[in-house]
């Protein structure tokens, strides 16, 4: 998100107010009690189980099987500069349409500042359509995947971009062991600003342990390059737990690690999965 749908790291990650340092020591608890966590699902999911692209920055690296319908879904606090934001439901819509590929779409999230300033914008965010395309497993156990999207200007006017903005994810995994996966990410994406597109390139890191059959951890670096401004960097830990194969709630927490990046933030979520085509 892995937020996470297809939105800037800043955009997904720019929303309760902890310090960054208390923060991080709050999630190095956790991550210490918990491990890191199994990447959700590796393999195109013969029996269908949920395989989320959220809550990490990193998206999934297998698509929704064919003839499945994922709804993702959650909600954000983050804290930027002293400004709080609250966002919701960051609905993420995936439909299996082959084998290995599926349609997205990203509905429009509302953005709520907290602050009481007269210059405080809430709203809704733009609409994002999408292709994710398979490209693994290898015989290694690794598996690769794009997607290519573009952010229609369908939003609030304090909140849109105003401009038509594509972008290409390129998600990675390889199992490690039973219970341990490396991902990471590789993105490039065109946000308008100000009328101009101005380029930003994304690079993520992710380790997993799978605790349990149905729950799993992980800890995250995300660092977004635009081609205009300071780079934004987060530390990034979250938690996903299997209610059942086809449900899931999450929950995860970062800091920011540069000046550009959010504070910190914290938001959970759940997610479904639905049969809906043979």
């Amino acid at each position: 998100m892995g937020v996470k749908p297809e939105r800037l790291l800043a955009d997904i990650r720019t929303r309760k107010s902890f310090s960054a340092r208390g923060c991080l020591a709050l999630a190095f608890s956790v991550f210490v009690l918990l491990g890191t966590a199994g990447l959700r699902g590796q393999t195109v999911a013969a029996e269908a189980s949920i395989s989320t692209d959220r809550p990490s920055v990193t998206n999934s690296s297998v698509v929704v099987s064919k003839g499945n319908f994922q709804v993702e879904n959650g909600l954000l606090i983050t804290n930027t500069q002293g400004q709080y934001i609250f966002d919701f439901p960051e609905t993420a819509l995936r439909f299996g349409l082959f084998d290995k590929t599926e349609f997205r779409l990203s509905a429009p999230n509302y953005f709520h500042s907290l602050s009481t300033e007269a210059a405080a914008t809430s709203g809704f965010g733009d609409i994002t359509i999408g292709v994710k395309q398979q490209l693994g497993p290898t015989s290694r156990n690794f598996n690769l995947s794009f997607i290519l999207f573009l952010s229609l200007p369908s939003g609030a006017n304090a909140v849109s971009s105003h401009g038509y903005d594509p972008g290409l994810q390129l998600p990675w995994s390889h199992q490690l062991s039973k219970n341990w996966t490396a991902g990471g990410q590789v993105a490039f994406y065109w946000p308008s600003q100000e009328g101009k597109h101005n380029f930003t390139g994304e690079a993520t890191f992710l380790l997993d342990r799978q605790l349990t059959k149905p729950w799993d951890a992980f800890v995250e670096y995300a660092g977004d390059f635009p081609q205009n401004g300071g780079s934004r960097q987060l530390l990034h830990f979250g938690t996903t737990y299997k209610l059942a194969p086809r449900h899931q709630i999450d929950f995860h927490v970062a800091a920011g690690l540069s000046k550009a990046a959010p504070e910190m933030f914290v938001g959970l979520g759940y997610s479904f999965l639905l049969r809906v085509a043979k």
